[in-house]
């Protein structure tokens, strides 16, 4: 495991003064943050929030996939979730590429993604209000409370969050 021992070595330290054994599965806040995967975004951080608070679940461009939706509906059926916020960011990959794009790099590798959505992001202001209404919109939740569903896009430049309405 070589290409890994960094990790480990990583890893070893972090459980040596690790402190969180008291924690459970529930979001403690009651949140769940969907975000995108870029390494420049620490969702806890940005939020004030720190281990066992939220549920963060990440993906490429912070889309709302039905892999999100369906862990959604677990979080807030089973681990606490009774609010939810979606935060794309500024400068993001995925706003700078088409699903074309996409397929045209992998076929010039001789991978054929054509079976693949990339969930690229041409507006990401479109998009983000798209996910807001499908996480309001699904069946799937209890009623008849609806659940707070929030969309904000972190500015990766300022560490702001800006509130986007529906």
């Amino acid at each position: 495991m070589s290409e890994f021992d960094d990790l480990l070595a990583g890893n070893a330290k972090y459980a040596a003064g690790f402190t969180g054994s008291d924690l459970t599965g529930r979001a403690a806040r009651g949140l769940a943050v969907v975000t995108c995967m870029d390494s420049r975004i620490d969702p806890l951080g940005l939020l004030g929030l720190v281990p066992g608070d939220a549920k963060i679940l990440r993906n490429a461009g912070a889309r709302v996939t039905d892999d999100v939706l369906r862990t959604l509906v677990l979080a807030v059926l089973l681990l606490g979730v009774e609010r939810v916020l979606v935060m794309p960011h500024t400068d993001c990959g995925m706003s700078k590429v088409s699903d074309n794009d996409v397929h045209a790099l992998a076929q010039q590798q001789g991978v054929d993604t054509r079976s693949l959505e990339f969930h690229t992001v041409p507006d990401q202001q479109a998009a983000l209000r798209h996910d807001l209404t499908r996480i309001r919109t699904t069946p799937f939740f209890p009623h008849p409370h609806p659940l707070p569903v929030g969309g904000a896009i972190y500015d990766v430049h300022t560490g702001e969050l800006l509130p986007v309405e529906l």
